[in-house]
């Protein structure tokens, strides 16, 4: 079975790009769902982040405040490792057996939205890696258009990721998502065709 990750940088579209591929057809796997697993109330994971953060970090509910730990750890890097190191070993482990049970089922091609793929050293167990391009401006824009994130706080999130540059150096295919969604759209369109062809070859 052929394994692909999707991957890019806050603000790069990669989700977008991601739901493309999902409309033509394709089987994608998104880590971002299997790290909220991973932290859902009462897993081990989330009963150490209680003890390591605090309550102050937690809804009423007891669900973790997304938006208040992300604010916390990209100003703090050793908060940003605690995290890393609870959540990132668990996500990859959930997502190999989903891909597993993926091919029993005879699936010869999957595709895996993973936003830290590079930084979390994942790389070598995909096939083929597709990076979401933008601008660092693009990016910028965007964050504060979307999340009406604090200049700090960008600054914090962008400087925990590989610049999109680097990223796009060391893939296969590269989605140059600065211009039209059309454009966009072709530039998928073009490496599923291509990504099917290997399939049916692998």
């Amino acid at each position: 079975m052929l394994k692909i990750a999707i991957t890019g940088g806050a603000g790069s579209g990669k989700s977008t790009v991601a739901r493309m591929f999902r409309e033509l057809g394709a089987e994608v796997l998104d880590a971002d769902a299997a790290a909220r697993e991973a932290v859902a109330v009462g897993t081990p994971a989330w009963q150490e982040l209680r003890r390591l953060f605090g309550e102050e970090y937690f809804h009423p509910d007891g669900s973790l405040n997304r938006p208040k730990v992300a604010q916390l750890v990209f100003a703090d890097p050793e908060a940003r490792k605690i995290l890393n190191d609870l959540v990132h070993p668990r996500v990859a482990a959930a997502l190999q057996r989903r891909l597993k049970e993926m091919e029993r089922q005879g699936a010869n091609l999957v595709l895996v939205d993973v936003p830290l793929l590079f930084e979390a050293g994942l790389e070598s167990a995909y096939d083929r890696v597709i990076v979401v391009y933008v601008d660092l401006e693009d990016q910028v824009r965007r964050l504060q258009d979307r999340n009406g994130r604090g200049a700090e706080e960008i600054a914090g999130l962008l400087s925990a990721q590989w610049p999109l540059a680097d990223k796009a150096a060391r893939a296969d295919f590269v989605v140059d998502n600065r211009g039209p969604l059309a454009e966009t759209g072709a530039r998928v369109q073009e490496i599923w065709a291509e990504l099917q062809k290997i399939g049916k070859a692998s």
